[in-house]
């Protein structure tokens, strides 16, 4: 039998020695999404686009909306800035995760 060994497992600042398996240390690494990349939460169709590049925009803006099964979902700003790019125009379907637009 292969000795184990042990590592150090951090949950919310508090430090655990245990073994850990190969397939968590593998793993890729948690990242927070980036407020300025508006992706795409749900699969769904691009019905409507209310801003151009390079507008001015403010927290709560109305940017576009995603329909999905029939209900149609208003993407918001979650920041100020200026936009920077819009990757999708209206007809597109799009899978989960699709890059809708940046913000500067």
């Amino acid at each position: 039998m292969a000795k184990q060994e042990f590592g150090l497992l951090n949950i919310n600042g508090t430090q655990y020695k245990t073994i850990l398996t190969e397939k968590f240390k593998n793993r890729k690494n948690w990242e927070a999404e980036n407020p300025k990349m508006i992706k795409a939460y749900i699969p769904g169709n691009v019905r409507e686009i209310f801003v151009k590049e390079g507008q001015k925009i403010k927290e709560g803006s109305r940017l576009l909306i995603l329909e999905a099964m029939k209900m149609k979902n208003v993407i918001e700003s979650p920041v100020s800035g200026i936009v920077k790019s819009i990757n999708v125009k209206i007809g597109d379907a799009i899978p989960k995760n699709t890059l809708l637009l940046e913000i500067e």
